[in-house]
């Protein structure tokens, strides 16, 4: 029998790599043939982690039913996040923290989504719930997964459970949370080496909201102008990405990690909804969201009631 594959979302962030490694840790302790992989090229901040943590990039997967029939989710389960050919796989297990939709299976499965800030964190609770010694440098990437989702404690998304997990996870590990994870965060906000196409697709999703196609980017900046001075060749590759993926909104937001607001770029013939969803005017596309830093609970939902 082929192995599982593990992985996380298409454009994959710090949680998604991160997680996928330790739940494979996990299984294979508990005595499952598993391995995690990715669909999609890391950001700085991962490789960070990953340089940290002596730990393996998980190896790129195209096609994941050209290997196996079996595979879990973790840190996503909509289907057009997912590998192209999900539909041509069992999915045994999905472990999530954001919302449900676009997703069925035809087989029973084990599926856990809670409402904490990071997959990691659920994690963190199956590695004790079995019994199982989570390892120095996987408590480390678990660490950092949570950092990231959490933006070092400071995302609304961040809960009681999170920073608990984080505190446990970074005396096993062996660092100090708030010193290594800015350090991460970082790491995270060099950006000066990415084109546009690259900058718009580092950590980008698409939902479907209502009967639209929305596709939701965010990046980390130190400071937003580094992003934004390139605005012109930033709309020129959102244009292009609309075009071909028939989209009827892009809205790229690009998130101060030190103030903990964020600048949002839209285009696309429903940008007006951004407008509304925020009570804000576009101004040459762009506006000013105070004190949004979380695309799971202040961008997804908040937009995804205006298309309804």
């Amino acid at each position: 029998m082929a192995k599982t594959l593990i992985f996380g979302h298409k454009n994959p962030d710090t949680d998604t790599i991160c997680s996928a490694i330790a739940y494979a840790d996990l299984k294979n302790k508990l005595g499952v043939e598993a391995e995690p992989v990715r669909l999609g090229d890391i950001n700085g901040e991962t490789q960070f982690a990953l340089e940290k943590f002596n730990a393996e990039l998980p190896r790129f997967v195209d096609e994941v039913s050209k290997e196996t029939n079996e595979v879990i989710l973790v840190d996503h389960n909509e289907c057009q996040q997912s590998a192209n050919d999900i539909d041509q796989v069992r999915v045994l297990e999905v472990i999530d923290h954001h919302r449900i939709a676009n997703f069925e299976t035809a087989d029973p499965l084990y599926y856990r989504a809670e409402p904490v800030g990071c997959t990691a964190t659920i994690l963190n609770k199956m590695y004790k719930e079995n019994g199982v010694e989570i390892e120095p440098n996987i408590a480390g990437l678990m660490l950092s997964a949570i950092i990231s989702d959490s933006l070092l404690f400071k995302s609304p998304t961040c809960t009681d459970q999170d920073v608990a997990a984080a505190k446990e996870l970074a005396e096993i590990a062996g660092v100090d949370a708030e010193e290594y994870g800015l350090a991460m965060l970082k790491a995270g906000a060099d950006l000066g080496d990415k084109t546009a196409s690259q900058l718009i697709s580092l950590d980008a999703k698409e939902f479907s909201m209502g009967t639209s196609k929305v596709e939701i980017a965010q990046v980390n900046a130190i400071d937003v102008n580094d992003v934004l001075v390139r605005k012109v060749e930033l709309e020129e590759a959102i244009t292009k990405t609309i075009e071909e993926k028939g989209l009827q909104l892009f809205l790229l937001v690009v998130t101060d990690i030190l103030n903990s607001n964020s600048t949002a770029l839209a285009l696309g013939s429903a940008s007006s909804k951004v407008e509304e969803a925020y009570n804000v005017t576009l101004e040459n596309n762009t506006a000013v969201l105070e004190g949004v830093v979380s695309r799971k609970k202040q961008v997804v939902p908040v937009l995804t009631s205006v298309f309804a």
